[in-house]
């Protein structure tokens, strides 16, 4: 950690901000609650606030503009970005910017914004709380490309405003709508903000700190479902981190993304274009690969390891080697099948070589599986 002497200066607004609403969530609504009747209205709107700001950092924030992971139309970025303001965690610039920083140096202590070698409350808020990026608060060079959409240079501009109004303007308006200034500003105002920043300040924290490590231990990410549920999907983070221009996090149809599940709905609409996605021979080459190397250093601690080692070798090469050939096998089918191409008797023949392939493949898979299963500790 940074001796005392040499820590930056205290940033008092951040410190204010992030003390004062805590405070007044934590002992206001319990008051509240106390004292007046629970209004599910209320409640309701409440978690809409809440869903509106967290898939504006997750959909837009991040996966749109700091990863361009896809293409949304004018509409959808305006949205996305009043919902940024609304979540009150700075611009769009000034968050991308410290984004693209945090993937291009993940974990190093002096270049990393919230590395989470410094540990949980630095990476959490702790980051946030001094300049300890002073030298770099204000370059927006890694962020050229933003700079050229003009609703991310306007919301930049007149981000204050826009925080403010965002901030005070809709829990006013629903307050008058529903009767309830008071609450409304307490539940839509206060709480909504707090669990809206610390949710999305899991991720710098908790998704570097507890899960697992499927695809790469190269850094402190971790994928966990518990926090995806929190976080609008972010919880996957271990993929996220190597696959960092997919627009999924969750990849598996079972795993909790429902930024994934708005980005793809909106393509269906037209408002979004240009989904990137991991191919899956991609994704399954680089899961076998860390699993290969996680036994490779296990079986060079046991005695007599030469054996193991071998079998371990033949079992991943053959893995790999399949994989390969499944995918081209399928890309060709694919091809074919769009451009019709072939006759029938070459789609039979094909799909006869295809079958095959794919047999072999889900047997060297389970033989995998069950090596990976014998072995793992």
């Amino acid at each position: 950690m940074i001796p005392q002497q040499q820590k930056p200066p205290i940033i008092w607004l951040n410190v204010a901000l992030f003390t004062l609403t805590f405070a007044i969530a934590v002992i206001g609504v319990p008051l509240y609650l106390y004292f007046y009747h629970l209004d599910v209205a209320l409640i309701a709107m409440t978690v809409v606030a809440f869903c509106y700001c967290g898939m504006s950092i997750t959909a837009g924030y991040h996966r749109l503009w700091a990863h361009q992971s896809y293409q949304a139309n004018r509409f959808l970025r305006l949205v996305f970005a009043l919902g940024g303001a609304f979540a009150l965690q700075n611009s769009i610039l000034h968050w991308c910017s410290d984004h693209r920083v945090h993937h291009r140096h993940v974990d190093h202590n002096l270049k990393d914004p919230y590395s989470a070698k410094m540990g949980f409350f630095y990476s959490h808020i702790g980051w946030m709380l001094r300049h300890y990026q002073a030298s770099r608060y204000h370059d927006y060079s890694n962020c050229s490309d933003l700079q050229n959409d003009p609703i991310v240079v306007w919301q930049h501009k007149y981000y204050f405003l826009l925080a403010a109004m965002m901030n005070i303007g809709i829990p006013v308006i629903i307050g008058l709508l529903l009767g309830n200034v008071l609450g409304a500003l307490l539940f839509i105002g206060v709480l909504r903000l707090v669990l809206s920043h610390h949710t999305t300040f899991f991720i710098n924290s908790l998704a570097h700190k507890w899960g697992t490590q499927p695809y790469t231990d190269r850094n402190t990410a971790r994928d966990n479902g518990v926090i995806a549920w929190l976080t609008f999907g972010e919880g996957y983070h271990n993929y996220h981190h190597i696959f960092e221009n997919d627009y999924r996090n969750g990849i598996r149809w079972w795993q909790f993304d429902p930024t994934k599940w708005l980005i793809k709905s909106c393509s269906w609409l037209g408002w979004t274009t240009n989904l990137k996605v991991t191919s899956a021979d991609r994704i399954e080459k680089t899961r076998a690969k860390m699993e290969f190397m996680r036994l490779q250093y296990q079986f060079k601690t046991l005695p007599n390891n030469s054996a193991r080692l071998l079998q371990l070798q033949y079992e991943y090469e053959a893995l790999i080697s399949k994989i390969s050939d499944y995918y081209q096998v399928k890309k060709r089918l694919i091809d074919l099948q769009q451009q019709k191409l072939a006759n029938d008797y070459e789609n039979f023949e094909f799909m006869q070589q295809y079958e095959s392939i794919k047999q072999k493949l889900n047997q060297q898979r389970r033989d995998w599986k069950y090596l990976v299963q014998q072995y793992t500790v």
